[in-house]
């Protein structure tokens, strides 16, 4: 059985998972958002106790895995980095198997991908990657289930991205590869992916059929666009360039009421947050009738509640 697969494995990006592992942990985050809506009893994970890690800003992710972990009545403890020895020098293999003696996962959010993958290397139990530079897994989880709520299905539907080229597309481009839809990015020149992100991603979509687009037009990616994507023209260590210059570039980009024209009346509107209205898109965008995105974001909680559930056992 799939389930079988994912007891005591890591969560450090799609690429590490088969398409339909993938699917088995969208539907049991179904299932769970469906027990919580009915008041259904959830899985019971008491006595386990989970790591949490923070190096970056973060309102959904940290919140929404104690959420998680309250739902589940996994004891979760929080380690603020600039208090833990790691910020006097401590290597990483020695904080991991302390922790490892510990607790029974780690959720991390930090900077380069090779911080996490350390982590995973030197710990028996679990890592889940809560944000690094190169991807964000859980937040492509939680756009997968929002698309398929939203359209019934992903193969065939074409997305439309914009915003920058960072860990949060690096992961959507990945998910929208695995399961058949096409993906038009919309992008000034000089902002490129992260290679193992594409590579991988590029030979998904090779295998299902779909196509990765890259283009400096905006109107060709929204156009027939069935699922609009925002994200900010500015992440959290984002490419070498200062803010304002990234806005700058990227101003042309922005997602408006004259924009979203181009694409089907139906298409959806999705944005991982934080959002800044007046850049990457308008406040009528993200406020009206074609919005999905707080329904993205409370998404965030089923999908990792179905993580949780499964590397756990």
């Amino acid at each position: 059985m799939i389930k079988e697969n994912f007891t005591g494995k890591d969560f450090l990006t799609l690429l590490d998972y088969t398409p339909e592992e993938v699917e088995f942990i969208i539907n049991t985050a179904a299932e769970l958002k469906r027990d919580i809506l009915r008041g259904t009893k959830l899985p019971d994970l008491s006595g386990n106790i989970a790591a949490m890690v923070f190096e970056k800003k973060s309102t959904r992710t940290r919140v929404s895995f104690q959420a998680a972990c309250t739902h589940l009545r996994i004891t979760s403890l929080y380690m603020r980095p600039d208090e833990m020895q790691l910020s006097r020098g401590e290597p990483i293999k020695d904080t991991a198997r302390v922790i490892d003696r510990y607790c029974h996962l780690l959720f991390i959010r930090t900077f380069g991908q090779e911080i996490v993958e350390e982590f995973a290397n030197y710990m028996k139990h679990p890592v889940i990657n809560a944000l690094t530079d190169q991807f964000h897994p859980c937040q492509g989880l939680a756009d997968l289930l929002t698309i398929k709520e939203k359209k019934g299905t992903w193969k065939g539907l074409k997305v439309a991205y914009v915003g920058d080229i960072w860990n949060v597309f690096h992961s959507l481009m990945i998910g929208s590869a695995m399961f058949g839809m096409d993906i038009f990015v919309a992008k000034p020149e000089g902002y490129e992916p992260y290679q193992r992100a594409l590579l991988g991603a590029q030979e998904l979509a090779a295998m299902g059929g779909s196509k990765i687009v890259f283009t400096n037009k905006l109107e060709e990616a929204l156009e027939g666009a069935d699922v609009i994507y925002a994200n900010t023209f500015h992440s959290m260590g984002g490419p070498e360039k200062s803010k304002e210059q990234r806005i700058s570039d990227f101003s042309p980009f922005q997602i408006n009421s004259e924009s979203v024209k181009n694409a089907k009346p139906d298409y959806i509107f999705m944005h991982c947050l934080p959002g800044y209205r007046g850049e990457e898109m308008t406040d009528e965008i993200i406020e009206g009738p074609n919005s999905a995105v707080f329904d993205q974001a409370e998404n965030r909680m089923h999908t990792e509640m179905a993580v949780l559930c499964l590397l756990l056992g």
